[in-house]
């Protein structure tokens, strides 16, 4: 089948200044839709190109206009005030939300093509027209989505977690004991009960937007950073923590944050509040506090490079099994055959 798919992000390490946490899987979902023999077209501008400076036309197509296709999937964008629901052209505007409104109003409304909606960010309101529409589909990455959502999840690649060698990543050298890559979105909460108090006892860093931060003098932030520095930031630290909206953890919807540290070697210590936390991480990593942290970091202080290091990397590789695109892929493709057959 031919998808349009919308994503306002990179396929690419993109710019620092951008908060796209799809680049650490996007383009791992889209080489597996090609490998299955659906074909890709991108229908929001090519930021990898205009932004970025990085040309992937050779190996990806982006039409600005309306092209013909048979499903349109949306990583669905939100209203953002003074960026996305002000003017075209006026100064911080993006052009995603418009551009997502003409997408619906013509694939999915005027066409009536099977559209997929993939709420990534728990975004769409639950009283939106779009969750009864027929020919719409709505997923989620989480383990126990919205009633009448399917559960789509943030992609790994196969190949790579295959070829992870959990005794090769406990020898790293691992001079940061705590790390956190990501914004501060919504992450006051858990910031402040998990991280804060623990960062009081061991090294650490945060990396990423964190605008309001007074209330935490002795932490250190370093703000954003390059997307390829991400994993160099994990492959230096033994733990980071999974620090969740309210609205993931209730849901049981991880981030791209827990398979980017793991895959670099870089240890999941789980608050015990997120759901399903058993299917994220082993429960020698589930803390109840900031105490609990600095408790687990210092036991993994002394287990460095041990054998009991390697099999506790070895059991967080494991739980990364739910994550697989060729899992991923195959509720896309039963989803694609089953809306299609309804709407034909």
């Amino acid at each position: 089948m031919r998808i349009g798919y919308s994503f306002w992000g990179f396929l690419g390490p993109g710019i620092v200044d951008t908060p796209d946490g799809g680049r650490s899987h996007r383009r791992t979902l889209i080489d597996a839709l090609t490998g299955h023999g659906h074909d890709t077209v991108f229908l929001q501008p090519d930021r990898d190109l205009t932004e970025a400076g990085t040309d992937l036309s050779h190996l990806y197509a982006w039409d600005a206009g309306l092209p013909d296709i048979d499903v349109l999937m949306l990583e669905w964008r939100w209203p953002i005030p003074g960026r996305n629901t002000t003017w075209c052209g006026s100064a911080g505007h993006t052009c995603d939300l418009h551009r997502q409104h003409q997408l619906v109003a013509h694939y999915t409304d005027q066409l009536r093509l099977p559209t997929i909606i993939w709420d990534k960010d728990r975004k769409l309101p639950p009283q939106d027209r779009l969750r009864g529409a027929g020919n719409v589909t709505i997923c989620e990455s989480a383990l126990q989505p919205t009633p009448g959502a399917v559960s789509l999840l943030f992609p790994v690649d196969d190949a790579r977690l295959d070829a992870t060698d959990p005794h090769l990543l406990a020898q790293l050298d691992r001079h940061v004991t705590l790390a956190y890559v990501g914004n501060q979105y919504d992450r006051d909460a858990a910031f402040e009960v998990f991280f804060a108090p623990a960062a009081a006892h061991v090294s650490h860093v945060v990396a990423g937007k964190w605008t309001s931060t007074s209330r935490w003098p002795h932490v250190r932030f370093v703000g954003r950073v390059g997307f390829d520095t991400v994993e160099e930031i994990h492959r230096s630290a033994l733990a980071t923590i999974l620090l969740l909206p309210p609205r993931y953890a209730a849901a049981g919807q991880m981030t791209q944050r827990l398979f980017e540290a793991v895959l670099a070697g870089c240890v999941p210590i789980t608050p015990a509040t997120i759901r399903f936390a058993d299917q994220f991480a082993p429960k020698t990593l589930h803390v109840a506090d900031g105490a609990d942290v600095a408790r687990v970091c210092g036991w993994l202080r002394e287990i460095a490079g041990t054998g009991d290091h390697a099999y506790l990397l070895a059991s967080c590789l494991r739980r990364l099994d739910l994550f697989r695109v060729s899992r991923q892929v195959a509720v896309l493709d039963q989803l694609l055959r089953d809306r299609v057959v309804a709407t034909t």
